[in-house]
């Protein structure tokens, strides 16, 4: 047991850049079982934007939008005149509370009372905790572990008050020596007042938190406030303001228990539907939507059975949930067989996302989307969870790894492919070979096009040819390698027609003064 007088002590976790880390972090997660090779690059700064003040303007950013100088509350057409490559994501609030959410439960290890202070940061009463991690050093890199796990970046910082260590977190540039001295160098804008109280007073000459200190409390409150002093006194640790811990979320599991084993398939339907409404109501409070719902019945004997479904986007609809299960026990091998009865059904949603209300579009098209999300879900559910691919498109210049084709339940919908100009050829074939087929070609020069191929025992007369479309290799792989698609040779593509009218995509795998005999191959067919 703590002391009751003992000193209080509260670590702060401040998440700089929580939207962009969760979108990454769902995005890979989503994306697991894909392997594309690691893209040494650069990575295109990212923002968040929101309509405020009449004007889309940045809601939060990522490292390297704050590196080239974007800040939250600027313009977007500002913004991309500064950066032109600049990727704008339309900002989920709901989505970084949810995440935010799930990273303060998943620190109780550390504290049973964890806060978490909107939008981006938590605090952790750690009082009487310390000891448990070697002291608070200790514990302070359990806390960083922790999180970096979780691919988040955060800063840390230790305080007598859960708001002061807040502003150590937020606003000191350097290692905290000293935690009374740190504090009082930290800037009036950790002293967390609107914009308006802040700015008078630094007209007012007081620029740090030791300068606001000095002055007198009356006259700080007949001017800024009686909100500045009690601020200035959280931060100096000489008024305590307990925080409303987390409250624990009972997991989602609903359950119908029988007086007498139930048998009959409309009765058991029906008790299911119960659950399922009684489901969405708890999800519908929490603002969540299930993305996987399994199902275990209970029977008699002791023999459990249990089914599982997905779906592509998170859902409340207890009717699309039946419809999904009806085709999962469609698709059985074996047919259920209740035998003497069931006792029980549990409904388990292990899976769960923010979900917040819609308006649907007046020209139907989120309906349309919906309807083809359902027929995802659907065939998902009937032929296997790998069956139904999406293509997804993967930061990579090389054709074949461009795109991915994973289980599209998994995916969120990509963006429109744009449509081609009317009356112009495709560029690119719809298919590719993988891998790509090897052809014996005739050039006129070295590095010229093909005059004629043979592919697959043939010989093809070429009667137009397009190109070189010239793809340069992966620089920071190994160069060499016989075949195509490995090392980091250039790639010379042409668009062949042949004298039947056929075309081709061929490319040739490497320059002369890369490789002595670079090789042809067929990487696609043209309908």
């Amino acid at each position: 047991m703590t002391d009751a007088s003992s000193p209080k002590r509260h670590l702060a976790i401040w998440f700089p850049y929580l939207a962009a880390d969760r979108l990454r972090q769902q995005e890979s997660d989503r994306c697991v079982s894909a392997s594309a090779p690691p893209d040494a690059a650069p990575e295109s700064p990212v923002v968040f934007v929101a309509k405020a003040k009449n004007a889309l303007r940045l809601a939060a950013v990522d490292a390297a939008a704050q590196r080239l100088g974007l800040a939250p509350g600027m313009a977007l057409a500002d913004a991309r005149v500064r950066v032109p490559g600049l990727i704008a994501v339309e900002g989920d609030t709901a989505a970084d509370r949810h995440w935010l959410d799930l990273l303060a439960r998943s620190c109780t290890r550390f504290s049973p009372h964890v806060v978490p202070f909107l939008p981006d940061a938590i605090t952790i009463d750690i009082s009487g905790c310390e000891h448990l991690w070697g002291g608070e050093a200790g514990l302070i890199e359990a806390v960083a572990e922790h999180v970096e796990q979780r691919g988040m970046t955060a800063r840390i910082a230790c305080a007598a008050t859960a708001e002061a260590a807040l502003a150590l977190a937020r606003y000191a540039r350097l290692s905290v020596v000293e935690e009374t001295k740190a504090i009082r160098a930290l800037p009036v804008a950790a002293l967390g007042l609107d914009d308006e109280a802040t700015l008078g007073l630094v007209r007012a000459g007081l620029k740090s938190v030791g300068a606001v200190a000095a002055r007198p409390r009356a006259a700080l409150a007949a001017r800024f406030g009686i909100e500045a002093v009690r601020a200035l006194e959280l931060l100096l640790g000489e008024e305590h303001r307990p925080g409303t811990p987390l409250r624990h979320q009972p997991p989602l599991r609903f359950e119908r228990r029988f007086a007498e084993p139930v048998a009959h398939e409309r009765a058991v339907a029906a008790a299911f539907a119960e659950l399922l409404a009684e489901g969405a109501r708890v999800l519908e409070e929490r603002g969540l939507g299930g993305r996987r719902f399994r199902l275990t019945l209970d029977r008699s004997d002791g023999a459990k059975q249990r089914l599982t479904i997905e779906t592509g986007a998170p859902t409340r609809d207890g009717a699309l949930v039946l419809r999904l299960f009806d085709e999962r026990i469609a698709s059985l091998a074996d047919p259920l067989d209740p035998g003497f009865g069931y006792d029980r059904l549990l409904l388990h949603i292990p899976l769960a996302e923010p979900l917040a209300a819609t308006q649907p579009a007046l020209d139907g098209a989120e309906k349309a989307d919906g309807r083809l999300a359902e027929l995802v879900d659907r065939l998902s559910t009937r032929l296997g969870v790998g069956s139904i691919r999406r293509l997804m498109p993967q930061d990579s210049h090389i054709p074949e790894q461009a795109q991915l084709a994973l289980p599209a339940i998994h995916c969120p919908v990509p963006v429109r492919w744009p449509p081609p100009r009317t009356g112009e050829p495709p560029l690119r074939p719809l298919f590719l070979f993988d891998p790509p087929q090897p052809v014996e070609v005739v050039a006129e020069v070295p590095d010229g096009p093909p005059h004629r191929f043979r592919w697959k025992r043939k010989l093809h007369e070429v009667r137009l040819y397009e190109g070189p479309e010239r793809i340069a290799g992966e620089w920071w792989k190994k160069k060499g390698g016989e075949q195509a698609g490995h090392g980091g040779l250039t790639r010379d593509y042409y668009r062949i027609e042949d004298a039947r009218g056929r075309r081709y995509w061929l490319f040739r795998h490497g320059l002369y003064e890369e490789k002595a005999q670079p090789k042809w191959y067929m990487h696609g067919l043209f309908a």
